[in-house]
């Protein structure tokens, strides 16, 4: 993928945002930024059915904003490491989306491939 994901700028230092690399018409994937450091993931929880994640747009966080939260199930979730800590699927983890920061660029690092399913009347193509 050559085009950018958004600036590092962008991103609030503490917080997490969503991303439709492949214009599928929802948030696959998020980041987390804490302080100099991104952290990318599916927006997928390995729970139930890869539920999407998010309790309302671009809030994947939990209160204290310390662990990502899936707001379907209420697990927890470590943001350095996508390992549930919490919940439904204690052990499992999230699925990893590599990035890259170029000048102050986000890129993802690797190819990024369509989402699970897709939306009904959107088939992949």
């Amino acid at each position: 993928m050559t085009r950018a994901l958004c600036r590092v700028e962008d991103l609030r230092d503490g917080h997490s945002r969503g991303f439709d690399p492949l214009g599928e018409g929802r948030d696959t994937m998020f980041i987390v930024r804490q302080g100099d450091r991104l952290f990318g993931w599916r927006n997928s929880c390995p729970h139930y059915d890869h539920a999407r994640m998010a309790w309302k747009k671009d809030e994947f966080l939990s209160a204290d904003r310390a662990k990502i939260v899936c707001g379907a199930h209420g697990a927890l979730f470590e943001i350095e490491s996508g390992l549930c800590v919490q919940g439904p699927c204690l052990g499992d983890m999230l699925t990893p989306v590599p990035l890259a920061v170029r000048g102050a660029e986000v890129f993802l690092c690797e190819p990024y491939k369509y989402g699970l399913r897709p939306r009904p009347g959107r088939p992949h193509t």
